[in-house]
């Protein structure tokens, strides 16, 4: 009884024994592996796709928005070179005119007057030029003889010395009638000067935006007349901040449209761009220019711009 007590005990603990030898095999088989992944990982580092990447990713375009003043090129007040009283106009305000058109005239009357009486002098100045080159003649001829009969012993000294110096002396009377002349020509000239003064007339196509005078009005040198501006073609002046400093350049395009009316845009094309950037706001000056005439935008509004794909720094 005993030995069979004995032999099970025995058996049992051979179980054990069994069991944990399969056990120990186990967990080393589970560390092995382990060790092999680590070692596998460690060998062959994961990629992530934003280190994979090695160009920077593509800048995209950038729209903004800005307003500005609407100007023309030629726009300019219409100042009076002379005094004098206004005598006539020939516009008003709103009228349409051309380079060179009449827009008033100032009394001219004294300066016609004047022109005349220069002009009457002139012709006597003249008349006086050609009798002393007539004179100059016949005391060169009688000289002339005079030398022939000195040649011939006919005549003395003193008489031949007499028709030399008369003759000289007359030459000089020619040159100063001359002198003469030329100034009274300068007289007339600057006297037509004066008349085209009084002839207030369009520095260059446009209209009539303004008139400060009336007939009748006395105005000195300098006063305003008129103020006279173009109307096409139409520009845009606005500013954009630094960061669009060489990024924006003359050619590109834009749209340009009212601030009472954003849907009806035109285009227009930059022209001009400040080569500096203003310290004081950190902006950049642009001008475009309009195409066409655009029927809804006059000089003075306001007008919003819009650029549209422009390229962000990164772009080149």
């Amino acid at each position: 009884m005993a030995g069979m007590v004995g032999g099970q005990v025995f058996k049992r603990f051979f179980d054990l024994a069994s069991l944990g030898f399969l056990f120990l095999v186990l967990v080393s088989c589970e560390d092995s592996s382990r060790s092999l992944t680590s070692t596998a990982s460690a060998a062959s580092p994961v990629i992530s796709p934003s280190a994979a990447q090695s160009a920077p990713p593509a800048a995209s375009p950038e729209t903004f928005s800005a307003s500005g003043p609407l100007i023309v090129e030629n726009q300019l007040d219409v100042a009076s070179q002379r005094e004098g009283m206004i005598a006539r106009l020939y516009v008003d305000t709103g009228r349409a005119v051309h380079h060179g058109d009449l827009l008033a005239t100032i009394d001219d009357r004294q300066l016609h007057a004047d022109r005349d009486a220069a002009e009457a002098k002139l012709q006597a100045i003249g008349a006086d030029v050609k009798n002393w080159e007539a004179e100059v003649k016949v005391l060169q001829a009688d000289l002339d003889r005079t030398e022939k009969m000195w040649d011939a012993q006919l005549i003395t000294r003193e008489q031949l010395d007499h028709a030399r110096f008369k003759v000289e002396a007359d030459k000089f009377e020619l040159e100063r009638e001359r002198h003469n002349l030329q100034n009274q020509q300068a007289v007339l000239r600057s006297l037509d000067i004066e008349m085209q003064k009084t002839q207030i007339t369009a520095p260059f196509d446009g209209v009539v935006a303004r008139r400060y005078v009336r007939v009748g009005q006395k105005i000195a040198i300098g006063d305003r007349l008129f103020w006279v501006t173009a109307v096409a073609p139409l520009r845009v002046k606005f500013t954009l901040p630094e960061r669009f400093a060489g990024r924006v350049r003359p050619g590109q395009l834009l749209s340009v449209s009212t601030t009472e009316s954003a849907s009806s845009s035109h285009l227009a094309k930059i022209i001009q761009v400040s080569p500096v950037v203003d310290p004081a706001s950190g902006t950049i000056e642009v001008m475009a220019e309009l195409s066409g005439k655009p029927l809804d935008l006059r000089p003075g509004m306001t007008a919003q711009v819009r650029l549209q794909d422009v390229p962000t720094g990164n772009a080149q």
